[in-house]
This record gives C-alpha cells, structure tokens and sequence, in this order.
C-alpha cells in the first residue's frame, strides 16, 4: 500500500518540483494538492490522505489558522510544515500546536522523504536542531525561548493578523470571536512579548521574519 501524500502550498512551482520528486518512489503517492487554506480544508474533509505537507505562508491564512483548522477537523492526520522559514521561527510553535514534523525548504530532499515516511507510522519527525531547541526550552539553555514562543495558539494567531495590519474587528470576524475576547488576547500578547503598540508587534514579526 503507497502513502498517500497531500500538498498544499501557494506556490505552483513547489508543488509540481514536489509532485515530481515523490512520485519518483515506489512507496509515495500524490493524491491531491491545494494553494491556499481554504483548499486545503476541502482537502482534510474529502478524506483520503496519509500525510499532509503544509507551507507556513498562505495567501488567505497563515499556517497557524491552516493547522488549528485541520487540527479541529482531523486531529489525527499527520501534518508535516515544509517552510521557508528557519525552524528557530516557527518550528517549535507549530509542533506544540500539533505540527507533526517541521523542515525547512533548504533541507536535503531526501529529509522530505524520511520525513513522510516517519509520520505515516504515526510517529513524528524531529530533525537535531529542532530537537535542541525543545531542549533548550525545557531548561537546557534559552529556557524562555523567543517571546513569540511564549504565546498560546490563539494569541500566536492574533499576534500575526495583528502584525499584519489586521484589525481587531476583522480578526474577530475570521476567528469567529467577539472583539472583547480578541482584545483580551491582544493585551496578553503584548505583555507576554513586551511590546507596546500593533507597530511593534508588525517590526517584531518583520524582524524575525515571522511575515513578510
């Protein structure tokens, strides 16, 4: 039985370079590709699927949202982030979210492939360095870790629409929450990351290329 693989990422010539490279092995399948969040939750509720591989960036939602979504809908499907993001930015984040595994683009393809493979028995793939920095937030090192790794699901996803020049009425409407409750996760993410205005929170995100 091959492994049925879905991507999703907005980028059509990703996709085809890695339609192509997995369904060079005899074990791998691709059955269905999607460019956006939407899509790709159309993707989770058709079923069929052994692995998901995510992009962080979306057009119409940041891969945070994408995963809470697919989390909520198929909290068993294995989901692994191929950004282009270095994993000192989002992978830990994303895995105690619910990320299965998380590579960076510039990983040696064949990382892809193990990585597949690992997650469709259920287990899940951590490369060393993202391995040492769950370490370092346990207390081997950076015990806090990066601000941004401080804030719950709910507050990361605030925090990004806020950095990207969202409003709070907006992000209410998105999220479906009312504008108090996303105030309130507004006045935690600013504590928590010690900022003091949306403009820090945006040269925050910018700085650490959390958006671009």
């Amino acid at each position: 039985m091959s492994i049925k693989v879905a991507i999703v990422d907005d980028h059509a010539i990703v996709r085809a370079g890695l339609r192509q490279y997995l369904a060079e092995q005899m074990d791998l399948q691709v059955v269905a590709e999607a460019s956006n969040g939407r899509e790709a939750m159309d993707l989770v509720r058709a079923g069929g699927i052994d692995v998901l591989i995510l992009d962080v960036s979306m057009p119409d939602q940041n891969g945070v949202d994408v995963l809470s979504g697919i989390r909520a809908r198929a909290p068993e499907l294995p989901v692994l982030i191929l950004s282009s993001y270095p994993e000192t930015h989002y992978a830990t984040a994303l895995l105690k979210q619910g990320a299965s595994g998380y590579l960076n683009k510039e990983c040696d393809p064949q990382e892809i492939l193990t990585a597949v493979r690992t997650l469709s028995r259920g287990r899940r793939y951590i490369t060393p360095a993202v391995a040492e920095l769950l370490a370092d937030q346990l207390g081997g090192g950076k015990a806090e870790g990066s601000p941004h790794e401080q804030l719950s699901e709910r507050e990361l996803q605030v925090f990004l629409r806020l950095a990207q020049g969202e409003t709070i009425g907006a992000i209410g409407e998105s999220l479906s929450l009312s504008v108090k409750t996303v105030s309130t996760y507004r006045t935690r993410v600013m504590e928590k990351m010690k900022l003091a205005s949306n403009s820090d929170l945006t040269y925050y995100a910018l700085k650490n290329g959390l958006i671009q």
